[in-house]
């Protein structure tokens, strides 16, 4: 049997570097807006690199863990059901 193929790959295969790119940003943007509402005021206080330090720590996580795997899925059922 032959895979059916989008943009020459199989479906279901790794993302292009523009198909992740626009994963990460998806997950990242709402993520780091959220901690920003959430945590903005006690962050302010803080300098500028250990605010970063405190954003990236909270948000790397979020997304890796929580928010990857959901879009990873999510575009796997969007090309399984596009290939049909």
């Amino acid at each position: 049997m032959h895979d059916i193929t989008v943009a020459s790959r199989p479906v279901g295969g790794p993302p292009t570097k523009h198909e992740l790119a626009l994963m990460i940003w998806v997950a990242v943007f709402p993520t780091l807006t959220v901690i920003n509402l959430a945590l903005g005021g006690w962050l302010a206080t803080l300098p500028t690199v250990l605010r970063t330090f405190i954003l990236a720590t909270v948000a790397v996580p979020i997304v890796i863990y929580g928010l990857m795997p959901l879009l990873h899925t999510l575009r796997a059922r969007l090309l399984g059901t596009a290939a049909r």
